[in-house]
């Protein structure tokens, strides 16, 4: 089971870190990582594998929501079948 995980806000040291860190600490694995910096602001979106996760899907979609929230980040976790659903045309 994979996951679309997208990051956005203003840009600061160690982001992609700490997205990472809490992954790795759920052994959630990163599959691929997109991040770009639109002047001051940072945007990412990584494809995860989920299917290892230590903590139920809904935990770990709200441990990084209030990550972000501490970080005045926008994180979201979408599955990617809700992912996919939504831009099939």
């Amino acid at each position: 089971m994979r996951a679309v995980i997208t990051v956005v806000g203003k840009d600061m040291v160690g982001i992609l870190s700490k997205v990472s860190t809490m992954c790795a600490q759920n052994n959630v694995n990163v599959i691929e990582v997109s991040q770009s910096i639109l002047q001051d602001m940072f945007c990412m979106i990584m494809l995860v594998d989920v299917s290892q996760n230590k903590l139920s899907f809904g935990e770990f979609v709200d441990s990084l929501s209030k990550q972000g929230e501490e970080l005045n980040l926008s994180v979201h976790v979408m599955h990617e079948d809700i992912f996919n659903s939504m831009h099939k045309i």
